[in-house]
């Protein structure tokens, strides 16, 4: 699962997201900066900066996973 948090970028902006895919992710982040906080133009290194910042985590382990391994 790959996570994204705004705030990472944007200081004081609480929005995040996740999705399997970063592709889905970045798309996600750029709607969020276009919409919330004005940005028109989304630049290359804006897109380089968002994937910079997504994060890999992996789902948490429910108990009755944890007692079978």
């Amino acid at each position: 699962m790959k996570t994204f948090e705004c705030g990472s970028l944007v200081p004081g902006c609480d929005w995040h997201t996740r999705a399997e895919e970063e592709a889905v992710v970045v798309r996600r982040a750029v709607d969020h900066l276009r919409t919330t906080h004005g940005e028109e133009v989304i630049r290359p290194a804006m897109v380089e900066a968002i994937k910079s910042r997504i994060r890999d985590r992996q789902p948490a382990i429910r108990e009755e996973q944890r007692s079978e391994a």
